[in-house]
């Protein structure tokens, strides 16, 4: 059974997603006659409030959550299974399925803000299920994509979090993992018992923080690399384009081997096409779906495009400085290559990324318990939140003091799983998000006057 799982997740997350994913990053990408040139009025806009705008939380807010669960170990443990596997050129082509995934997390944003409900007592629920449920009107296929995230949630966004903060601080810090168990179910529990009010007031603190304090242990390592940065680069961009396999180890991998592992990890990294992001962009308070759109996809520019670029140039830079990293590399245990280079700095360099990989980890368990939550609620109606919130705190426990191979497995199924109802509602609705482009993406300060049905729906209702 364990064996058949391993199987079905290699190819899932192989080939087949890489194609339907990829695919739709360029459909994205043309037909919206590359909305990424609007990247850095996405990144204007998340940091001026919308007043005028109908939702929950500012939009800076729903970004920094939508952060904190994409900025996590795949942005350095991933990174280091590219590099490791893929050699140099899977960091280049980890970089253009983050390019090219700008266009799509906005189809997807847009698609979950301008089909999102309010529920009763007045907060906003959206996602994929919603989009799925009124813009195609197949509710079938909204129910499937919510039970792939609620059950989802507690693997790759709670459990599997837990187990690497528990590893790290054992690790570096020589805490027990029932000691780390403890502090990370009580640190979720104050978090996220409060709602997406309280998550968002956290994350736009510590996302932040903790992708400033990674960012400079990157680049303390790279300037402690000297001028191998430059040569680090070039060999990135030569290897991506590699027709043959060159004489083995960390280097030695052809354009194919590289485009493989550098589009699944980098796809793997920013969720672009999963439709996890677009379910707390739907609680934004935005005066039109553009708006929010713009500010939700700077979210893979910031995670993909400037972060897995930064340890992708801190782990070939140091291999070219160290050259024993190539055997480090070569290691199954990918987690030896980032610490290795990090462990150039004296003494605090480990600390850093261990620290790093904690606050990373941590910010995904917020950012997901909402996911999670709301796929919950879509599914059974409101009752179901405090058991929810009640069963991600008591799992975040047992994910730090069990082994959890099966259960990362199954959930990365589960992960892969979601992209395929996203993704049709993304194609099969795109003209209509077209139509909000035209109207709003130069008239960004409008209002949409569609008003937000007030509903109160469980999965009884199918």
């Amino acid at each position: 059974m364990v064996k058949a799982l391993d199987n079905f997740d290699a190819f899932l997350w192989g080939l087949p997603l890489i194609i339907v994913l990829l695919g739709t990053h360029l459909f994205c990408t043309i037909r919206t006659g590359f909305i990424q040139k609007h990247t850095f009025k996405g990144i204007k806009l998340s940091v001026t409030p919308d007043p005028d705008g109908e939702g929950e939380v500012s939009q800076f807010g729903a970004l920094t959550t939508a952060l904190a669960a994409t900025i996590g170990t795949g942005n350095i443990i991933g990174v280091a299974t590219a590099v490791a596997s893929g050699g140099p050129g899977a960091v280049f082509w980890m970089w253009m399925t983050g390019v090219l995934g700008i266009a799509t997390k906005y189809m997807e944003t847009a698609m979950s803000v301008k089909y999102r409900e309010q529920t009763e007592d007045g907060r906003m629920i959206g996602g994929a299920f919603t989009a799925l449920e009124r813009g195609l009107h197949a509710k079938w296929l909204g129910v499937l994509f919510a039970l792939f995230g609620a059950i989802a949630a507690f693997g790759i966004g709670c459990m599997t979090q837990a187990n690497s903060i528990s590893t790290a601080l054992k690790q570096n810090f020589g805490l027990p993992e029932w000691v780390a168990g403890i502090l990370v179910a009580v640190f979720t529990a104050i978090v996220i018992i409060g709602g997406v009010k309280s998550i968002t007031m956290v994350t736009e603190k510590l996302v932040p923080f903790m992708a400033a304090f990674y960012v400079i242990g990157s680049i303390w390592v790279m300037i402690m690399n000297g001028h191998f940065v430059g040569e680090a680069l070039v060999l990135i961009i030569k290897s991506a384009f590699s027709v043959q396999a060159g004489a083995g180890g960390l280097f030695g991998y052809s354009v194919a081997v590289a485009l493989r592992y550098g589009c699944a990890r980098g796809l793997f990294s920013n969720e672009s096409g999963m439709g996890s992001a677009p379910i707390v962009a739907a609680s934004a308070k935005t005066r039109n779906p553009v708006r929010q759109s713009l500010v939700s996809m700077t979210g893979t520019f910031w995670d993909t495009v400037v972060i897995c670029l930064l340890t992708g140039l801190t782990l070939v830079s140091s291999a070219l400085a160290h050259p024993e990293f190539i055997e480090a590399g070569s290691n199954t245990d990918t987690t030896v290559l980032t610490f290795h280079a990090f462990g150039l700095i004296p003494v605090v360099g480990r600390p850093i990324i261990a620290l790093s990989l904690a606050l990373f980890a941590f910010s995904t368990i917020l950012g997901w318990s909402y996911y999670g939550e709301r796929c919950a609620e879509y599914l059974c109606g409101p009752k179901i939140i405090m058991p929810y919130k009640i069963a991600f705190v008591v799992l975040s426990f047992v994910g730090c003091v069990i082994a959890l191979n099966t259960v990362w497995t199954i959930a990365d199924i589960l992960n892969g799983l979601m992209v395929i109802p996203n993704v049709i509602g993304v194609w099969l609705l795109s003209g209509h998000l077209m139509d909000d482009v035209h109207k709003y993406v130069h008239n960004i300060d409008e209002v949409d006057p569609t008003p937000i049905p007030v509903v109160h729906k469980q999965i009884a209702d199918l």
